[in-house]
């Protein structure tokens, strides 16, 4: 039962709660990409590539030298 200033909740079809959830996880996109913009990265990216170069070199090293 609603109170004399309140209206009936509406029902919502399925069509507006996708158009819903879609623009949240828009705005969820758009907030994590301005956050990775903003660089405040613990570890720089050169220095994970890096790793990665010389995780790759030593792995390549393993598989000749075997």
């Amino acid at each position: 039962m609603t109170s004399p200033g309140q209206s009936e909740p509406s029902e919502r079809s399925e069509s507006e709660v996708r158009f819903r959830r879609a623009e949240r996880r828009r705005e969820r996109i758009y907030r994590d990409i301005q956050r990775d913009r903003a660089g405040n990265h613990r570890i720089p990216t050169w220095w994970l590539a890096a790793i990665l170069a010389l995780l790759l070199a030593g792995w390549a090293y393993l598989i000749v030298t075997s």
